[in-house]
């Protein structure tokens, strides 16, 4: 490699080595490229799911099994190269038999310590935008003219004249953001949902209760909020987002519906769908299926002695209708959770007399200091330095998971320094704090195990104040007549118990609508191995069962926050798409299939 002193020239002779190796299927010369300690992560291009392999017999390995299937070429600079230190960071262009894609490599001393590929587009299927957009008439007078009304009165017969090659079972922001992604690949996608509108699953929440992520985080594919958008946006005002959006994407779905079961014949392929509509008992029979039932499972209901006997009002906070009707009630909240917080803050505000009841240790964090510190990359200034949403989805996702606790740290110790006089205060008042077992944050937390923290707007100055009571490093023994009792003898008299106790694993729609032997086969979903708390190995390196093929033909999920939702809705749908087409899609090498 010559003229090291220019990050263009280095990057650019490192991706013509790796296309003549790859092109030459030497998978010991593509590992030669990389350090002895590095990664590959994948997005579909050369896997066909989503995969990180880490270390050289790993990349060669991967080589070995994709190259001459993939036959990855015309890599080039997508943008200048830069150089920070010994590292070289640059951003390239490439195409595959296939597809094309979009890729990152970070270069020190020359060889590559960490490589992300991702593909964006399958040659012959791309989306029509822009110049290739569609005209949306024919010029001239024509006799028995097809409208765009024609054309969705037809739409609207998905499921009932023809069958939807892939069916998605939720309609909240995942459900849609995939239906839009393969309405525009031309994939027939119909949309099931319990909910009468678009939209529901936010209106139905606690009336006070806004997004705990900002606007430049949350936008959905291809509409992105207007500029006026608020920061953090109120539950109505997403949900009538929600409903607007799958209006104007054209999006073919059936609401107040209820699935019964799901059932995969191996034989014919499909899947027999029962569900109920209007009345009436109908099967689907899709191609593929998609649970897109929200990041959680069903509701970990507690089973506490004496339920049976409380006089007063108790339910789930999946079922909170909001404080409204509480004012001057004695009310328990069970949990220290982002929903256990935002409940006892609205009861608060409705002049409840709130107590928490903290089991463990929670991670708390302000949400302006998660803003600033934690995503940089989503914020107003990543804006006007030309960072989008897409852009910033590629460039958080050109890190591998076990390179991030390192990262964070710090991150966290900025975070705790800034904030010494909030989190004193709380533990003042016998807040039980955890920074994560590796204090890593709610960075890492999230991705292992997508609970135990509070993001906060509000509760936790209530918390420290006193306004809010705190029950803390305590369980329920049982409930009386009028008062939850704890384990330790302290008996809270209540008129309302709020069990904020979380949910079970998405695997628990798998087991309820197919059955507990398709998610037993199918694994874990979520976490990544981490060997910490509610994440337990073996280190798998992604989101286990997350927008990838798995163990249960035709069957994926797909879930995960809005930034989430909408950049893995696109490697979801590029491989619907290329199983509705018919294209030869591989299965990942046998060290990429653990799950």
């Amino acid at each position: 490699m010559t003229n090291e002193a220019d990050p263009n020239a280095l990057a650019q002779a490192w991706l013509d080595q790796l296309a003549k190796h790859l092109s030459a299927d030497d998978a010991s010369a593509v590992a030669a490229l990389f350090a002895p300690e590095c990664w590959w992560r994948d997005f579909v291009a050369f896997t066909w799911t989503i995969a990180t392999v880490e270390g050289r017999p790993a990349i060669r390995e991967r080589a070995a099994a994709t190259a001459s299937g993939t036959r990855a070429g015309s890599f080039i600079l997508d943008r200048p190269a830069s150089r920070a230190g010994d590292t070289v960071e640059a951003w390239f262009r490439f195409e595959t038999r296939l597809g094309r894609g979009i890729g990152q490599v970070r270069l020190v001393d020359g060889l590559a310590r960490t490589l992300f590929t991702a593909l964006r587009e399958l040659k012959g299927f791309e989306e029509r935008r822009g110049p290739t957009r569609e005209a949306g008439t024919e010029h001239g007078a024509i006799r028995g003219r097809r409208t765009w009304a024609d054309r969705r009165a037809d739409d609207a017969r998905l499921g009932l004249d023809r069958q939807p090659w892939c069916l998605i079972v939720g309609g909240g922001q995942g459900g849609l953001g995939l239906a839009a992604r393969l309405k525009r690949l031309g994939v027939p996608t119909l949309i099931v949902d319990g909910s009468a509108r678009p939209g529901d699953a936010w209106r139905r929440r606690y009336r006070s209760l806004c997004l705990h992520d900002p606007v430049w985080y949350d936008h959905m594919p291809y509409l992105p909020f207007p500029e006026h958008w608020p920061i953090y946006t109120p539950k109505d005002k997403m949900g009538d987002w929600l409903e607007a959006y799958a209006s104007i994407m054209e999006l073919d779905g059936w609401y107040a519906t209820t699935c019964r079961s799901a059932a995969y014949d191996a034989g014919r392929g499909e899947w027999t769908v029962t569900v109920e509509r209007e009345g009436r008992v109908l099967d689907l029979r899709p191609k593929h299926l998609v649970l897109a039932t929200g990041l959680s499972g069903v509701p970990n209901e507690p089973d506490w002695p004496g339920m049976e006997r409380f006089r007063g009002t108790l339910h789930h906070s999946s079922r909170h209708p909001g404080g409204a009707g509480f004012a001057g009630k004695r009310c328990v909240v069970v949990g220290a959770n982002n929903s256990a917080h935002d409940i006892a803050a609205d009861l608060w505000e409705h002049g409840a007399a709130v107590t928490m009841v903290q089991r463990s240790p929670t991670l708390v964090v302000r949400a302006e200091s998660l803003q600033r510190h934690g995503r940089p990359l989503y914020s107003e200034e990543a804006v006007a330095a030309g960072i989008d949403a897409d852009r910033a989805d590629l460039i958080a996702a050109s890190t591998p998971y076990a390179l991030l606790p390192d990262l964070l740290k710090p991150v966290m110790r900025r975070i705790r320094d800034e904030d010494s006089a909030f989190y004193a205060a709380l533990e003042k008042a016998g807040f039980l704090l955890t920074f994560g077992e590796d204090e890593t944050g709610i960075g890492m937390m999230y991705p292992r195990r997508a609970s135990g923290y509070y993001i906060d707007v509000g509760a936790s100055g209530l918390i420290a104040s006193g306004e809010i009571r705190l029950a803390s490093g305590r369980g329920v023994s049982h409930l009386t007549e009028e008062a939850v009792v704890l384990d330790d003898g302290t008996v809270l008299p209540a008129d309302l118990v709020v069990s904020a106790t979380g949910y079970g694993p998405m695997t628990d729609w798998a087991a309820r609508l197919i059955s507990p032997e398709v998610a037993a086969r199918v694994g874990p979903c979520w976490g990544i191995g981490s060997g910490t708390a509610r994440d337990p190995g073996p280190w798998h390196g992604e989101l286990r069962n997350m927008w990838t093929p798995t163990a249960q033909a035709g069957l994926w999920f797909h879930g995960g926050n809005l930034q989430q939702s909408r950049h893995f809705s696109r490697y979801l749908a590029l491989q619907l798409k290329a199983r509705y087409e018919g294209l030869p899609v591989g299965p990942p090498s046998p060290s990429e299939a653990r799950a």
